[in-house]
């Protein structure tokens, strides 16, 4: 039996009212700002100014088919109805309908000095398109085939151009998504035609001729078909069948890694890697497919090299690249130990292939970012490949070569295209020093109270552990149901909520941040969601809060109260929870006033050294000098807590000291720690007594030289 799909009748219609503006660009542009006006939601990034000035109906199309929650595609469609007068019922749901990679959501490149043709490429190739499916001539055919190879060349677009095309015209085109292509090229029951040609296509989206062949091919076989009656129900069903063949979220993939890549002796192969999106290195020249395990990779390498040494590093490198590194993990590129060439995002699995480069056979495609030529101080590691994501100095580092903002952006879009990994009590108190008791304090705290302050002398793992801990209580590391801010001194009511910010006309009215979260978490209430504050006693609670600082308590939830700069009934959803974080050795604070105390539970975590946790991560490290200087800390913090200046708020805490299994020269990192991190603190902290900050730098000195 035939299946309808209603969300087709709006797809097209929108696609039709869309041409109308194909030489209206500016009024197009401001209807689309006035739709997210009209919705309180942010206009994603759609250029490099805040306002873009020019736009394609790809686009458009882009902004409620990427991965965002079905709620949003529903209050973006809905409003899109009512700007453009559009007639046709709006979709409830989107079975059947490939979604974007959020690194991809527009049809062009930010950056790219021809935008503006491109830009003009992608009308011309949605009007022909339009034209061919709703009269196929030999005129409007060959008119298609020219706009779409005009426009597949161009940066942003790859297999998206597939997609969109089935989005305006769904019984039409076929959308050649990853999920369609691999579902297709095994169904010899619906063509053999349409098989042989996706087995033919290789990395890369078709020509206009090969993809309206095989777009003929499956309509022709769909008419004959008794399983599938349409492109969008032959859709539906591959959809259908990966997800009863995925894991449920909570068993997917986990977060993004950072990786160092050294592509070739002096980044010989740099170039190549660049020019031809991929990354690859060399050793041996065998599939690593047939190879499952690290031994069976050992095995191999002593047989070609006919000896019998264990070959670690090769062996690692081999391994990581083709079993260990992820889709969207980020690459960074060295030259030698101070220099980094570039970064970019892994978009394939590993594949072995001998046409790419004369003896780099280990193959990943790869979405180069940036290439420039960047200097960092410390030390890069030599190794071919390496996993630095447990060095989060280095990674941190290397981020500030690049533009903030702009890497900031791309990690958070990376992060919400992709699967969570489950994580509960047991992942918590793993990753830890808390125990069993103190986490279930911890978290029936904050499930009762709904606020939460987590207060700590420096380095006890504040931020560290109120991220897991909600992670823990949502049941998956899902970082956008968490956000985090820092308050300071300056930090306003028109920051956090709203007011009006100077724009090139004047004044605009623009939300803030726990405003836009408030919202998101509101149209997910089946869902957790935490806001979490470091140094929430820098700021001026009662200022910025304003009006909605009682409506922070447990029992005052979900009340809604009218804001101050607008007419808007505003509340505060239940699922919603907040975590500030205190250090209790900031002497430059005054004692927190009874009002934000009323509202917040308080729970003080303290150093972890006497844990059985840190004792078991202890003998993990295994080294004598580590031992000496976590047993000088101890007594340091016995010192500072007999103090009556200071105390126990001023210890000094664990995580100085912790995720260091894998540092390839502890005993230095050890040496920087002191000097670098630790006695400057005790320098602070006695101040006016230079015979006891001497007494204590000697001692711990003295076991790291």
């Amino acid at each position: 039996m035939k299946t309808e799909y209603k969300w087709t009748t709006y797809y097209m219609e929108l696609a039709d009212t869309l041409l109308e503006y194909k030489e209206n660009r500016s009024e197009l542009i401001n209807k689309i700002i006035k739709v997210y006006d009209n919705i309180n939601m942010k206009l994603p990034r759609l250029s490099n100014d805040s306002i873009p000035k020019n736009i394609d109906p790809f686009t458009i199309f882009g902004l409620f088919n990427k991965q965002i929650l079905d709620k949003k595609r529903v209050r973006i469609a809905c409003e899109l109805k009512n700007e453009f007068n559009l007639k046709s019922s709006v979709p409830s749901t989107f079975e059947a309908i490939p979604k974007i990679n959020n690194l991809s959501a527009t049809f062009y490149n930010f950056n790219d000095e021809n935008i503006n043709k491109n830009i003009d490429n992608l009308w011309n190739l949605f009007e022909m398109a339009i034209k061919y499916a709703d009269n196929t001539t030999p005129t409007t055919k060959e008119n298609l085939i020219i706009s779409y190879n005009t426009v597949l060349p161009q940066k942003q677009v790859k297999w998206n151009i597939t997609i969109a095309l089935y989005w305006i015209r769904p019984y039409t085109y076929v959308s050649l998504d990853s999920t369609n292509r691999s579902f297709l090229k095994v169904q010899e029951d619906l063509s053999s035609d349409v098989t042989s040609i996706l087995n033919s296509i290789k990395d890369n989206p078709p020509e206009a001729e090969i993809y309206l062949n095989l777009c003929d091919k499956c309509l022709h076989a769909l008419e004959n078909n008794h399983k599938y009656h349409s492109i969008p129900e032959l859709s539906d069903y591959s959809y259908q069948k990966k997800t009863n063949n995925t894991n449920m979220i909570g068993d997917c993939v986990s977060e993004t890694n950072y990786w160092l890549l050294s592509p070739g002796k002096n980044a010989s192969k740099w170039n190549k890697f660049y020019e031809n999106n991929i990354m690859a290195i060399g050793f041996d020249d065998f599939d690593l497919n047939d190879y499952p395990t690290k031994e069976k990779i050992s095995d191999k390498i002593q047989e070609v090299h006919n000896d019998s040494s264990k070959h670690t590093n090769e062996v690692l490198a081999l391994w990581e690249f083709s079993n260990e590194i992820k889709e969207n993990d980020i690459i960074f590129v060295k030259k030698d130990t101070h220099t980094i060439l570039g970064y970019g995002i892994v978009k394939s699995g590993y594949r072995y292939d001998t046409q790419v480069d004369d003896d780099f056979y280990h193959v990943r495609s790869v979405d180069w970012k940036i290439k420039g030529n960047y200097h960092v101080d410390e030390n890069l590691i030599r190794k071919t490949l390496t996993n630095i994501t447990k060095y989060p100095s280095l990674v941190n580092n290397i981020k500030e070569l690049f533009d903030k903002e702009l890497f900031d952006n791309l990690i958070e879009d990376i992060d919400s295209t992709t699967s969570y990994s489950g994580y509960k009590k047991d992942e918590f108190l793993d990753e830890t020093f808390i125990s069993e008791y103190e986490y279930d304090t911890l978290r029936d705290l904050i499930k009762f109270k709904k606020n939460v302050i987590i207060q700590g002398a420096p380095g006890v793992g504040k931020t560290y552990i109120s991220k897991r801990l909600a992670y823990s209580i949502m049941g998956v590391k899902d970082k956008s149901r968490v956000e985090l801010v820092q308050f300071h001194q300056s930090y306003s009511y028109e920051d956090f909520i709203i007011g009006y910010r100077p724009s090139n006309n004047g004044f605009i009215l623009k939300t803030g941040i726990f405003y836009d979260f408030c919202k998101k978490a509101a149209l997910d209430f089946d869902n957790d969601y935490f806001f979490i504050i470091d140094e929430i006693n820098r700021g001026n609670l009662s200022k910025i809060f304003g009006e909605l600082f009682m409506l922070i308590e447990s029992d005052k939830r979900g009340i809604p109260i009218q804001l101050l700069y607008n007419n808007e009934l505003f509340e505060i959803p239940e699922n919603l929870y907040i975590i500030g974080l205190m250090n209790t050795a900031d002497r430059s604070l005054a004692i927190l006033d009874y009002a934000l105390r009323r509202r917040f539970a308080f729970y003080t975590l303290k150093p972890a050294f006497d844990t059985d946790n840190f004792k078991k991560y202890s003998d993990n490290i295994d080294n004598e000098v580590f031992n000496k200087v976590i047993q000088i800390i101890v007594e340091l913090n016995s010192d500072i807590s007999n103090d009556e200046l200071l105390g126990e708020g001023f210890c000094i805490g664990h995580s100085y000291f912790s995720n260091l299994e894998e540092i390839p020269n502890l005993n230095k990192h050890l040496k920087y720690v002191i000097n670098y991190e630790i006695i400057p603190l005790i320098r602070e902290y006695w101040f006016d007594d230079e015979d006891k900050v001497e007494l204590w730098s000697n001692k711990l000195r003295s076991v790291i030289m």
